[in-house]
């Protein structure tokens, strides 16, 4: 293709493809070249070189800067940008800078003169993945130079997905920390059990939080808890409101005061007006015989009494932060027998789906509770987690979070 042809093609962003078979097995194959350089003659050599080379990729010139950052901005394939220094638009490094601040997933190779080689590793240093000395071009050096150049952006974004990976990790830990506290009791003459299921989304952990804390006078608290949403804003509030509620255990604060303090908490340190959360909190008085419930909007729960299961739906109030300084939550005494268990849960346990257009739902999860109500209390939470993301599993899986805890104080033959 002589000078006339190249410089025909429409001003801005001129095509043309390099007509060598690809290698459908490399990943490189579909990735367009750009080339940056206002020099026609030069242009016409880059691509003759790509034209006797291996390669098989769109070669798009452009002749300023501005050009090839609105070929960047519209483009979706992998690109390897061939980038000349010296443009009418801009001049030196800052040419490396705001390629990538236009598409900092580009691969750039600088092209530079016989005595740039300095600027040559200055620009790989701020950026470029390869340079090129314009003298000393050959048709397999410059397409091994594109090859390295795109293989390593690839290498770039997977370390720095990696890093961004374990960076999520460790953060997700620290919310785990959070979230799932180890219960605080005193002595072994109680019992909690808990399990944690985050849902599909990362799977990570979202704004569902529990806690268990026995007081110096043998009492035991707990609550269980579901900030709305999904994410990390929800996650953080979640343990900010358990540690809340925690210290507010150990000050000796009354079971509604409690709650009321968590409400002025989530009003307060809530970023979006909408936000709400659901808690049922529990007293067990160091008697045994019985458990005082509190529930703000929260679903019920399970009472287990030997190897049968029911349903308690005590009497509740409204969710926190619906109508805040509104809520009123009264407090509902239930009877203990010897052994018996409570569990408590977030509505993740029974709102996955079991079918394409059904969902578990409460009976669903009742039925299932009670076909396992012969297990121990750390097997019996098991189940009923297993089941509910077994039934799910064919539909994407659990698609919130679940958490789970089954509390009682222990008999004198309870080894689990």
């Amino acid at each position: 293709m002589g000078t006339s042809q190249i410089l025909a093609d429409t001003p801005g962003i001129p095509t043309q493809q390099v007509g060598i078979p690809h290698h459908p097995e490399s990943p490189l194959w579909t990735a367009t070249i750009l080339l940056v350089e206002d020099d026609a003659g030069d242009a016409l050599l880059v691509e003759e070189m790509l034209a006797d080379s291996e390669l098989d990729s769109a070669l798009t010139w452009c002749k300023t800067l501005g050009e090839a950052r609105r070929f960047l901005h519209a483009s979706t394939a992998p690109v390897c940008v061939l980038l000349d220094l010296h443009l009418p638009d801009v001049h030196g490094l800052d040419a490396v800078r705001q390629i990538l601040e236009t598409d900092g997933e580009a691969a750039i190779v600088v092209l530079t003169g016989l005595e740039d080689s300095g600027t040559g590793l200055r620009a790989v240093a701020g950026g470029a993945q390869d340079y090129l000395v314009k003298g000393r071009l050959g048709p397999e050096i410059l397409s091994r130079a594109i090859r390295y150049a795109l293989q390593r952006k690839e290498v770039e974004r997977a370390a720095a997905a990696l890093r961004a990976n374990q960076l999520m990790a460790q953060e997700n830990a620290r919310l785990e920390r959070g979230l799932l506290p180890v219960p605080l009791l005193r002595d072994d003459l109680f019992r909690a059990r808990a399990r944690y299921e985050p849902g599909r989304v990362h799977g990570l952990l979202s704004g569902d939080f529990y806690d268990v804390v026995q007081t110096s006078d043998g009492t035991v608290h707990a609550v269980i808890g579901d900030v709305s949403g999904h994410g990390a804003a929800e996650a953080a509030l979640g343990v900010c409101l358990r540690v809340a509620w925690r210290a507010a255990v150990l000050c000796g604060t009354s079971h509604v005061e409690q709650i009321a303090l968590l409400e002025d908490i989530l009003v307060a340190e809530r970023s979006d007006a909408h936000v709400f959360a659901t808690v049922t909190s529990l007293v067990f008085p160091p008697d045994r015989r019985s458990v005082q419930v509190l529930r703000a909007g929260h679903p019920g729960l399970l009472l287990r009494q030997g190897a049968g299961v029911t349903w308690v739906e005590p009497e509740g109030g409204m969710a926190l932060g619906l109508l805040p300084g509104m809520g009123r939550w009264p407090t509902v005494d239930i009877p203990l027998s010897p052994g018996a268990g409570l569990v408590l849960f977030t509505d993740g346990l029974f709102e996955g789906r079991n079918g394409p257009e059904s969902r578990l739902g409460e009976e669903g999860l009742l039925a299932m509770a009670e076909a396992n109500g012969h297990l121990p209390a750390s097997a019996f939470v098991d189940a009923l987690v297993a089941g509910a993301a077994e039934g799910a599993a064919p539909y994407g899986g659990l698609a919130d979070d679940v958490a789970v805890l089954h509390l009682g104080w222990r008999t004198e033959d309870d080894e689990h």
